[in-house]
């Protein structure tokens, strides 16, 4: 699987890359991360890409010549199964839209900051806009990151417990239960004794019991949808 990604602050994505599970992923060749400095695209000698809103307003708005230029060129280089768009007003992203961008090939992320992106650029090339959540940041970077991360644990060979990602919160549509490890008593805090009793069918239903719980106590509308 590819991801490009184009922005504006490329060194704001180095550390989230350069770690952990998808440092893994890519040292395994099962996910190819690539990031996109727009500023090489500008059209202009001082390297901007961003100008003034038309009809006034605060903030400056990133242009639509220097985003065409680099999805152009990526685009005849290879197929895009999406091009997403990080934005507060896009579709909430969750488990179920993560699940279905593990299947996909190519896919390239646009990153918005300042006011935003000229919105040809998002009538003319953008498949898909997401949103992380109900609030804004200062840019896409961050939530680009949280989008690729969720993305790349769910390619297979990427976790060494195959089995791991498909017990996390939301999979089934519940959140996880409650989790244990040694010692079995800390300072009086005890395991419950489901957990180490070792047998198998008895903890799998005190796990779902659990998961029903936490999620009403938690996530009631997950319950409701």
């Amino acid at each position: 699987m590819r991801f490009d990604i184009i922005t504006v602050l490329p060194d704001l994505l180095e550390s989230p890359f350069a770690h952990s599970i998808l440092q893994r992923a890519k040292n395994k060749g099962l996910a190819e991360i690539y990031v996109h400095n727009l500023r090489d695209y500008s059209t202009n000698k001082h390297k901007s890409v961003d100008d003034y809103p038309y009809g006034g307003g605060s903030g400056m708005v990133l242009q639509i010549e220097p985003f065409a230029k680099c999805i152009e060129q990526l685009q005849a280089e290879r197929t895009y199964d999406e091009i997403i768009y990080m934005t507060p007003d896009g579709e909430t992203f969750n488990q179920d839209i993560a699940n279905g961008l593990s299947t996909k090939g190519n896919m390239m992320i646009l990153c918005g900051h300042y006011k935003g992106i000229d919105q040809r650029i998002r009538d003319i090339y953008v498949t898909k806009e997401i949103s992380v959540g109900d609030y804004v940041l200062s840019g896409g970077e961050l939530p680009a990151a949280i989008v690729t991360d969720a993305i790349v644990r769910l390619i297979p060979g990427v976790l060494s417990d195959e089995t791991s990602a498909l017990s996390d919160s939301f999979q089934d549509g519940l959140l996880d239960a409650p989790i244990y490890t040694r010692p079995a008593d800390w300072k009086g805090h005890k395991v419950p004794d489901i957990l180490l009793s070792g047998h198998e069918a008895n903890i799998a239903t005190w796990k779902h019991e659990q998961q029903l719980k936490r999620t009403q106590e938690r996530r009631p509308d997950l319950l409701n949808d």
